[in-house]
């Protein structure tokens, strides 16, 4: 047979790049550095006998390196880790970039130059992906680090109280551990590259002087280069304009007993001819319009004419163009809090503000948009101070609720339509993002791209079982799950854990689950209608109801998925999990602590919350 030709993009044959893959799955990463200067002494013509495979070892190893680690959960860390990782390689620097949960914390004792990047979520909580990571570091088994220069890029969000609370705690914690600051921190809020721009310069300087190699080096093409595919042309900062194919409220709704509280909405949008590919698991990005009505609402109570035209940055706009769809005008932060304390002369949000009370702050920012906080605590604005203040409208994420292998190029979202009153005001209120995706009806476009999230994704062995926990709208990456693993034939058994206030009003998609459990898509389906009875009644009750099963699953290999709400269902289903990892494998609370750990550090027990 003859052998294949080498692409002019794969300098070796398939033969050989299979040979290659086995040897380099073997390798650790030492393994893999030692190779690559060895590889590059073969390119420039020497010959090198096993009996001198040290000395190229040695010379590969006298390049300092830049490790990077970040922790993210939605994909923002990520991106800032990977830019900073091709600036330093593109300078000709030696760099790995690794995810938290793949960073070798055996490893951190010998490390010389550090940088995180982590996100904060929530109540002052890690990624998921990082929780080990911190909690190493925070933890006794932490060494000393005298030789360690460290900087972290912190990212937040400051309409939370604990604000980028992650980052300044490793922070803190490697300096305690006797660690040198390399470079001052960066706190990055919604608005990144404010921060992340500088803060990324500041390293690459500090690269270039600290990264300079003890002798003279070949060059070396890395043996693993970041994986590339054919990217679609359509990106975060270009996203697609997908048609509305339905949008369909899924909740009830009529007479009184089959009336929801809650809107729903399943929505399908077209990516024909984006190039857009997904996985399930994966999230789709949402860029919104704002609320027309509520800029509305705002221009005339400031008296501000939405037609004036403002500069801002490199952008000239009206200033309704700039509080539609470039400014967030339903989430507030601390730094605006500030500036209209100011100007507003209210004691009370002073006195709010100085006495640095968690709880009332975060019931403010929770619970207040900014048209609340100017009727309860007059100012003036000019527009472009106004614009100037308010944060950047960011997009937002959902969870993919289809399986491309069924929908073909589409992706289906499973919204819920965020809508309520204030006490006082008959006015309501709006989430940006659902309230744009409830209003936008068939034929009507939307701008999206796809955020891939590896941390979340379907086992690589089809045998495997896995138990999905999904309350709400929580459910959405799981119809994912469920549609890929019947059209792939995966062998493994699907347990789905679901709950809603009510099941006459709230079971979403009732039918399909009940037709994947005739078919046997699905094996095992607990549903908790915490209304339906006078006691509540939610899924983590219902998993300790079922500890002995899912403690059984999870022995026979099972994976684990939670997907929803971060700041109560998902802290309640960890405890829920924990206590039956105690109880039914009869461990202690730090040995319980240590078998979930070690489930997500294998992969197999993963979150996608928010």
């Amino acid at each position: 047979m003859s052998a294949v030709l080498p692409s002019p993009f794969q300098p070796i044959t398939d033969e050989q790049a299979a040979l290659l893959g086995r040897l380099t799955d073997a390798l650790d990463h030492s393994g893999l550095w030692w190779l690559s200067g060895y590889a590059a002494g073969l390119a420039r013509g020497r010959t090198v006998p096993a009996t001198a495979l040290t000395a190229v070892a040695n010379e590969t190893v006298a390049a300092p390196r830049l490790t990077i680690v970040y922790g993210s959960q939605t994909g923002n860390a990520k991106h800032q880790a990977e830019a900073l990782s091709a600036q330093i390689e593109d300078a000709g620097f030696g760099v790995r970039l690794l995810r938290a949960d793949a960073y070798p914390l055996r490893e951190l004792k010998d490390e010389r130059h550090l940088v995180i990047v982590i996100s904060t979520q929530g109540d002052g909580d890690p990624p998921d992906d990082a929780r080990a990571f911190v909690e190493f570091i925070s933890g006794k088994r932490a060494p000393k680090l005298p030789d360690l220069n460290y900087s972290v890029l912190a990212l937040g969000d400051s309409s939370y109280p604990l604000f980028c609370a992650i980052g300044r705690q490793l922070d803190a914690r490697l300096a305690e551990l006797g660690a040198k600051r390399w470079f001052e921190r960066g706190d990055a809020d919604l608005d990144i590259e404010t921060v992340a721009t500088p803060w990324m310069a500041a390293a690459l300087a500090a690269a270039r002087e600290a990264l300079k190699p003890q002798v003279p080096l070949a060059t070396v093409t890395p043996l693993r280069p970041h994986a590339q595919t054919a990217a679609s042309i359509y990106t975060r900062d270009r996203p697609f304009p997908a048609e509305v194919l339905a949008n369909q409220r899924i909740t009830g709704r009529g007479n009184h007993r089959t009336t929801s509280d809650k809107d729903v909405r399943h929505v399908e949008l077209s990516l024909e001819g984006s190039g857009l590919k997904y996985e399930p698991g994966d999230a789709l990005g949402v860029w919104p319009l704002n609320p027309p009505r509520l800029v509305d609402a705002l221009l005339a109570m400031l008296q501000l004419d939405g037609d004036a035209t403002v500069n801002h940055g490199e952008q000239t706009l009206s200033l309704r163009e700039w509080l539609s769809s470039k400014r967030e005008i339903t989430r507030l932060s601390r730094p605006f809090l500030i500036q209209h304390a100011q100007r507003a002369g209210a004691a009370a949000l002073d006195a709010l503000l100085a006495a640095n009370d968690t709880a009332a702050l975060a019931d403010l920012l929770a619970n207040r948009q900014l048209i609340d906080l100017l009727r309860e605590y007059p100012a003036t604005w000019k527009a472009d101070e106004l614009v100037a203040a308010l944060r950047p409208l960011v997009p937002r994420l959902y969870s993919i609720a289809s399986s491309p292998r069924v929908v073909g190029e589409e992706a289906h979202l499973t919204v819920a339509h965020v809508e309520y009153a204030v006490d006082g005001d008959g006015d309501p209120r709006w989430g940006t993002a659902s309230n744009f995706l409830a209003r936008s009806d068939e034929g009507a476009t939307v701008p999206i791209f796809i955020e891939h999230n590896e941390r979340f994704r379907l086992p690589g062995d089809a045998s495997r079982d896995i138990i999905l926990i999904g309350p709400g709208t929580g459910v959405a990456p799981f119809r994912a799950f469920v549609q890929e693993r019947a059209e792939s034939e995966a062998s493994g058994r699907n347990w789905l854990f679901f709950g809603n206030p009510h099941a006459h009003s709230d079971f979403l998609y009732q039918l399909e689950w009940q037709d994947a459990l005739k078919s046997g898509a699905l094996h095992r389906l607990d549903l908790a209608f915490s209304r339906d009875q006078p006691h509540k009644i939610y899924v983590q009750d219902r998993l300790r109801e079922r500890g002995a099963d899912v403690y059984d699953w999870l022995q026979s290999g099972a994976h684990l998925y939670v997907c929803g709400d971060a700041t109560r269902m998902a802290k309640d289903v960890h405890a829920a999990l924990l206590d039956i990892i105690a109880s039914h494998g009869e461990k202690s609370a730090d040995e319980a602590n240590d078998y979930l750990n070690e489930l997500q550090a294998q992969g197999r027990y993963a979150r996608d919350v928010y």
